[in-house]
């Protein structure tokens, strides 16, 4: 059985940073392309960061270039998602998703998904 599990998300300040991570059990994690995605109340939800197979970062969401960085670590079966200068655009849950080899920024591309992880950031 396929387990995608988020942890990191909280409240924060504007301004400030948290460290997303996304561990993944049940499949062989360094073959897959690792994404997420995030969704506030009353907007469709976004892409924002993908990572290959092969370790290749896409960017999604042009408005977290420069203060979002992702990476994924396939001996610890976890890819993470550091986010800096935060601010109140940022509010949504964060999902994390994995699909096969490569990035693409359809949600329906991706088979397996975390329940998502609160992130706040008060102004």
């Amino acid at each position: 059985e396929v387990q995608v599990v988020e942890s990191g998300g909280g409240l924060v300040q504007s301004g400030g940073s948290l460290r997303l991570s996304c561990t993944a059990s049940g499949l062989d994690f360094a073959d897959y392309a690792m994404m997420w995605f995030r969704q506030s109340p009353g907007k469709e939800r976004e892409g924002v960061y993908c990572i290959s197979k092969g370790g290749v970062a896409y960017l999604f969401a042009d408005s977290v270039n420069g203060r979002f960085t992702i990476s994924r670590d396939n001996a610890k079966r976890t890819m993470y998602l550091q986010m800096n200068e935060l601010n109140a655009g940022d509010s949504a849950m964060y999902y994390c998703a994995a699909r096969p080899a490569f990035c693409r920024g359809d949600s329906n591309l991706y088979a397996y998904w975390g329940q998502g992880t609160q992130v706040t950031v008060s102004s």
